[in-house]
């Protein structure tokens, strides 16, 4: 099975929180909050990574069953027929 480890990323300066959305100041927002945010954010790093690798793992696949079924005698034959029959018109 294969095993994955994470580790926390630091981020750059503190965020910023928009003050203006909400009417709370940074200094009044409770320090839980930025801290939820940040565990937000924390949870959806390496989505897109993983996606990609799903993606291509699957067109590897894909490839490969293609590979099997063009390399078929009978599925060379048609291919060659079509070839002929377009080159010939």
């Amino acid at each position: 099975m294969l095993s994955v480890t994470t580790r926390p990323v630091p981020l750059s300066p503190t965020p910023v929180l928009p003050a203006a959305a909400d009417g709370i100041t940074d200094e009044a927002r409770p320090s839980g909050v930025e801290e939820m945010l940040r565990d937000l954010h924390h949870e959806e790093e390496g989505l897109a990574t993983a996606e990609y690798g799903i993606v291509m793992l699957a067109a590897v696949g894909f490839a490969g069953l293609l590979v099997v079924v063009l390399s078929s005698g009978e599925v060379r034959e048609m291919l060659a027929g079509i070839v002929q029959r377009a080159l010939t018109l």
